[in-house]
């Protein structure tokens, strides 16, 4: 991961500099931005942007705003840092397409961690592998899942990794525990409305398809293909 760049976006200078330390010591190439103009414009001059850390209250942009922008050209992993610990922030980054969300204050080295399993699954998206099962086809290498009736499923990264779990443990009942151990990738403190809601999205991305996801009442979740 040496060299990887990863922009940094908050108006605070002694925030930016903080997290700026901890990566830089893990090899990563850290770049800077004080505003949410400042990030897009810094990112649309830079297209190997690896991961951006985003601070939600900003001056000019927000950083909902921020993102929404991104996400109309890129699937680049996106961090949101936020000083209010709601369930609606967090409901709105995963709507938004953001991947992880981590409220304030927070440990670097937990931030850290989360970049390193983030970026070693987007790594290792780029194995050259697809998956078939009940009329859904997914290209790990494309980064596309297509139904049976032609139409390809726009997904965020996390929905995109939580479906190919998913699809490669079909008819097996998967616990929250094994989803976030396999698909979140490091040791989570918190209760199941990360997977809920992003299983909630990816069904409803999905359509009829999505009926494919059973809940496992008290337990998590199993993708039953038809076919």
């Amino acid at each position: 991961m040496d060299g990887l760049k990863i922009l940094v976006v908050d108006d605070e200078e002694r925030m930016r500099k903080l997290v700026k330390d901890f990566l830089s010591k893990e090899g990563f190439n850290v770049m800077e931005a004080s505003d949410g103009d400042e990030a897009v414009d810094i990112f649309y001059e830079n297209q190997d942007i690896a991961l951006i850390i985003l601070d939600v209250m900003m001056p000019r942009m927000d950083g909902w705003e921020v993102c929404k922008e991104i996400r109309e050209y890129s699937k680049v992993p996106i961090i949101m840092l936020t000083a209010r610990d709601s369930e609606n922030d967090e409901l709105n980054s995963f709507n938004l397409g953001v991947d992880e969300f981590i409220a304030k204050p927070f440990s670097p080295k937990i931030l850290v961690a989360r970049v390193q399993a983030l970026l070693r699954r987007t790594a290792g998206s780029a194995e050259e592998e697809t998956l078939t099962g009940g009329g859904i086809t997914l290209d790990k290498v494309a980064h596309e899942v297509t139904l049976d009736s032609g139409e390809k499923i726009d997904l965020s990264f996390k929905e995109f990794e939580l479906l190919t779990y998913f699809m490669q443990n079909a008819g097996i009942a998967l616990s929250r525990e094994k989803i976030l151990n396999a698909v979140w990738n490091y040791d989570y403190f918190g209760d199941a409305r990360t997977i809920d809601t992003h299983v909630k999205k990816l069904r409803s991305k999905m359509g009829e398809k999505g009926s494919l996801i059973k809940t496992i009442w008290g337990m998590g979740y199993k993708f039953e293909p038809e076919d």
